[in-house]
Parts: structure tokens; C-alpha cells; sequence
């Protein structure tokens, strides 16, 4: 990687499964000025990995990025069977969009070998990692390359939920829900984390105006992500009864960018990896009831408008 200069841009690993609100946060985060994308690492989880890391391929030909490696990288949970969701993201994992197959090829390289090579040719705390899928690919970094963890800015992943339960089992986030185990070893790594969970997530809400201003972009960018969206939304909407759907993964590029639009708490937070109700479940100490340390910066507020105002400015500088 490239040395970083004082005043850049922030260099990222964005690790992801996707999924259209992966697409989302990957499309913004390469269009923000003040992020440096070092490369994106697919990790099974909406669907299998084949089809993330073809995704991720997609994704920066269609913001005009070709340049950004994208590397395969774990194809089922640490110790468990892969779990998916077409039946939220459709078969492709990015259904909505009439997008065209990629003509770009993924590196050849593992993706955790080329996290573990990335980051220990980083200064301390030098490089943020952005998981917005299972934390399969991190966990297994840090498991092999401990050593890592120092090079590591911040871990500002999308997962969990605490106060308004889960959206896989009454008690568990998908992404952590999928790989609990790989969740676990991240919290406990000894690198600022921040986790943007369900609690936040459902405090920004889609609505069909917004979507439509997508669309209005005139881009190809922004009538990929719209019909993406279109496609996306319909599950949560039927599931929930909003009148619009979240929209999970782009909080965290959102937070990079504009930390004044969220608020949390630094506590502790646990991953239930072994029972049988309620496995993947983030337990959450936010009372501060317990003598475990913090080790987690658990966001649940967050400016919605605000939000949806970056990422619409974001996603209108792209082709």
C-alpha cells in the first residue's frame, strides 16, 4: 500500500458479502474524496462466495473503478455451515439491476493473505477495516496474524442488534447470526471497534422519494442503485410494516464520513456463540451492570435525513 499522508484520504478495507445495501456502501465509499480504498474483500454470506466476489467486480466497473482490487476471500463460516438470504437479495445476491457481467478479474491472491501483507506494511493504527458482511475474512486474519491488530486504525462494521432483537432469530443479526465465532474473535482483538447494529439501522428508513431521486440522477450509477433498492426494500417493508425499508451496510461509510450524525456508547459487547436460542445474539452491557470491559463503541442514534443527504450527494458523483 501506499504510504499514508498526513491530511489524506483515510485508506479502508471495505469486507463484504454482496447484497444491495453492501452495493450501496461500496459505491459510496468509492466516490468520497476523503476515503482511500486499499481493496475489497469478499466474504460468503448474503450468497456464496462465488457470486460476492463476481459482485464486487460488478460494483467498481459500475462506479467507473476498475483500479480497486477485489479479492476472494472465505467461503464458509469459521466453524459452521454457510447460512445465505436469497430470499432477501434474490439469486445474485444484487437483483433489481440489469448490470453486465464483469470484465475485470479478481486478484489472484487470497484475500486474507493480502489483508495480513496490506496491513503489516501499514504504520500503527494506520488502516480501517469496514466488514458489512459475516467477519469470516477478519476473524481468520487475526486469528493467523495477530500481530495485525496493531497496524489497525478501527473496525467499523455493520452487525448486531441489542434493544430491538434480531432480523434472523428473535435475537440475532444476520451478518453475526452467519459467523458468531468470527464476531467474537473480532470484539476481543484489542482494536477500537465501532458496530453500527439493527438498533441503528432501523432509525434510517428508505422512502420511494428517495429512490426516486436516485433514479432522477440521470447516471448509470443511480439507476442501478434505484432498481437495486426497488428490488431490496420490498422484504423489509412486507416484514416489518415500515414505510420504507433500512438500509444496513452504507452506515458505516456514512459514519466514517460524518461521526456528528451518530450517537452511541462505549461498552461492552459479547457474541453468544453457543446456545442453542439464542446463538449469534450481541450481548450488550449498556447499563454497565457487569465488571466485563468495554471493547465496543455500539451506536443506536443516528440523523436519518442527514444520512440519506450524504448518500445521495455521494452516489451523484458517480458515471
Amino acid at each position: 500500500m501506499s504510504p499514508k499522508v498526513a491530511g489524506g484520504p483515510r485508506p479502508i478495507i471495505i469486507d463484504t458479502d454482496p447484497g444491495q445495501d453492501d452495493a450501496i456502501a461500496i459505491l459510496a465509499a468509492l466516490a468520497s474524496p476523503e476515503i482511500e480504498v486499499l481493496g475489497i474483500t469478499a466474504v460468503a454470506g448474503n450468497v456464496p462466495l462465488e457470486l460476492t466476489a463476481r459482485n464486487s467486480l460488478i460494483l467498481v466497473e459500475l462506479a467507473g473503478r476498475p483500479d480497486v482490487p477485489v479479492f476472494a476471500g472465505c467461503d464458509r463460516p469459521l466453524r459452521r455451515e454457510l447460512v445465505t438470504a436469497e430470499h432477501v437479495h434474490g439469486k445474485t445476491g444484487i437483483d433489481g439491476a440489469d448490470l453486465p457481467e464483469p470484465s475485470t478479474a479478481l486478484q489472484p491472491q487470497h484475500a486474507v493473505d493480502w489483508m495480513i501483507e496490506t496491513l503489516r506494511a501499514a504504520g500503527d493504527r494506520e488502516v480501517t477495516i469496514c466488514p458489512v458482511g459475516p467477519m469470516t475474512n477478519v476473524a481468520t486474519v487475526l486469528e493467523t496474524a495477530p500481530d495485525t491488530a496493531r497496524h489497525i486504525r478501527e473496525i467499523v462494521c455493520m452487525g448486531g442488534g441489542f434493544f430491538g432483537g434480531g432480523n434472523t432469530t428473535p435475537t440475532a443479526e444476520f451478518n453475526v447470526f452467519v459467523d458468531p465465532d468470527a464476531a467474537q474473535i473480532v470484539l476481543h482483538c484489542g482494536a477500537p471497534i465501532t458496530m453500527l447494529p439493527l438498533d441503528v439501522t432501523h432509525k434510517a428508513l428508505m422512502t420511494a422519494a428517495w429512490i426516486d431521486q436516485l433514479r432522477a440522477l440521470g447516471s448509470r450509477t443511480g439507476e442501478a442503485a434505484a432498481g437495486m433498492l426497488d428490488f431490496y426494500e420490498r422484504f423489509d417493508v412486507d416484514k416489518y410494516g415500515m414505510s420504507g425499508g433500512p438500509l444496513h451496510d452504507p452506515n458505516v461509510i456514512a459514519y466514517l464520513l460524518r461521526p456528528d450524525l451518530y450517537r452511541g456508547r462505549l461498552c461492552n459487547v459479547e457474541v453468544e456463540t453457543a446456545s442453542s436460542l439464542t446463538l449469534g445474539m450481541t450481548v450488550v452491557d449498556w447499563w454497565n451492570v457487569t465488571d466485563r470491559p468495554p471493547n465496543c463503541q455500539f451506536i443506536t442514534e443516528v440523523d436519518s435525513d442527514g444520512f440519506y443527504e450524504l448518500l445521495l450527494d455521494l452516489l451523484a458523483r458517480l458515471p
